[in-house]
């Protein structure tokens, strides 16, 4: 694996990418890009989520499925697009309910780094994808890297927000025993903002104000949400 775990997710994420599971991801993946496959995002961007939110800054957590696959559109961040690329339909509803919710109206761009910086991880749970092949990394090996980064934020003592959006979310957060047996954070649960999905519980769910509630109350300080 050539991209370095920054220092806070070290004593958590380090020992994931030392098992030989990791080592064959990491040989697996450069077998794919010298058979001439773009993977996305590129490398040096695929700890982005771990490097613009540390560990102990963690107060939200958005689980996303994995990168998307069309060329420009990943930088290492679930549900972000860089400035100047439009955003994806899942964003776009994810700003509509932000409008709905707390009167935010979407920004003129897709860069979600505004949010990582104030302590959201927005990470998804498969690091990388083929172009245009959504899910083709999916059961190839990021599911222990990425478990033991969000495990690391629910062990922690500091209440925090887990925004499980769709049925891969809530079933990663079901594999780690801190979020399924939870007693001190706040899991809010809904549909995925897919155009396939989101009229059927997304819309109306009020994530944003019931995170920052969540978090004023129990003194961690609420996420600006506006980009």
């Amino acid at each position: 694996m050539s991209d370095t775990v920054p220092s806070s997710w070290q004593p958590a994420v380090q020992p994931a990418l030392d098992t030989a599971e990791a080592r064959k991801l990491g040989g697996w993946l450069r077998a794919e890009e010298a058979a001439g496959k773009a993977i996305f995002p590129p490398r040096g961007t695929r700890l982005r989520a771990l490097e613009l939110t540390p560990l102990d800054a963690v107060k939200v957590v958005i689980l996303g499925q994995d990168p998307y696959h069309g060329p420009g559109q990943a930088h290492g961040l679930s549900f972000s697009v860089p400035e100047g690329v439009r955003p994806p339909p899942s964003l776009v509803n994810i700003f509509k309910e932000l409008r709905g919710d707390l009167e935010i109206a979407p920004p003129g761009h897709g860069n979600l780094e505004g949010w990582a910086r104030q302590g959201v991880l927005l990470l998804n749970n498969a690091l990388t994808v083929e172009s245009g092949q959504a899910g083709s990394h999916a059961g190839k090996g990021w599911d222990a890297i990425t478990d033991a980064a969000v495990a690391a934020v629910a062990e922690r003592a500091e209440p925090s927000v887990f925004i499980l959006w769709g049925s891969h979310a809530q079933a990663k957060a079901a594999r780690i025993p801190a979020l399924r047996d939870n007693s001190r954070h706040l899991i809010l649960r809904s549909v995925h903002p897919s155009p396939l999905s989101a009229h059927r519980g997304f819309f109306g769910s009020k994530p944003f104000s019931q995170a920052n509630a969540f978090l004023e109350a129990h003194g961690r300080g609420a996420i600006d949400w506006q980009l």
